[in-house]
């Protein structure tokens, strides 16, 4: 349970934006999409195979300038 303490004299909007970072950080919305929906084993490493050449390439590219 994520659990934010409103400061004295702090807005309800900044006390929000610290709610919405942790439970970002949290990770419980990226899994529940991913549970949305079954991916076989196989799809899911050539994601991640793929993902990773994407990266790969980017950090190359970056580096390179």
């Amino acid at each position: 349970m994520i659990v934010v303490k409103v400061k004295e004299n702090e807005s309800i909007e900044r006390a929000l934006k610290r709610f919405k970072k942790k439970f970002e950080r949290t990770g419980v919305l990226r899994e529940l999409r991913a549970r949305n929906f079954y991916t076989k084993p196989s799809v899911a490493r050539r994601k991640a195979k793929e993902k990773a050449a994407y990266r790969q390439m980017m950090e190359a590219q970056n580096s390179g300038n």
